[in-house]
């Protein structure tokens, strides 16, 4: 479960993944009851067929909200893929990407969980997305881009 990190229209948001497959979004007025979740996105490419989740808070960008996610392909390979969210309404999803941002490279594919990279929070600095990432749970590593071309390569 991730919290958005400011309220929307007066209540608190969350995504959350209720059935381990798909990405849900929750609204409450209260931090610690959350009583119904809404599907908002499925897995929909092969990169992401077994199952997908957020990795961390989304972001908000004058776009919308950027949600950094993970995507579960065959042979339990995770990669690290966006989606946008609109601002105002979270529950629109106006962007996603087709192809992972981020998938094991041939260096870290050994390790004590193999072929996974995976991320629990990401940052933007001075136009640049900033995403710490662990490799086959061994060690960890940091990828950036520029946060237009992220955008730009969702529309």
């Amino acid at each position: 479960m991730a919290l958005f990190p400011r309220k929307i229209n007066g209540m608190y948001a969350m995504l959350s993944r209720q059935d381990y497959e798909n990405i849900y979004l929750m609204f409450s007025d209260h931090l610690h009851f959350w009583r119904t979740a809404q599907l908002l996105l499925k897995p929909a490419y092969p990169w992401d067929f077994i199952q997908m989740g957020n990795c961390g808070s989304p972001i908000e960008t004058e776009a919308g909200w950027l949600v950094i996610s993970h995507g579960v392909g065959p042979m339990r390979k995770y990669c690290i893929g966006a989606f946008l969210l609109d601002r105002d309404d979270p529950a629109k999803v106006i962007g996603r990407l087709r192809e992972p941002l981020i998938q094991p490279a041939e260096d870290e594919r050994e390790g004590y969980v193999p072929n996974v990279v995976y991320s629990c929070g990401s940052l933007v600095h001075e136009g640049r997305l900033i995403i710490p990432y662990a490799m086959s749970d061994y060690a960890t590593r940091f990828a950036t881009l520029s946060l237009d071309d992220v955008l730009a390569a969702m529309k």
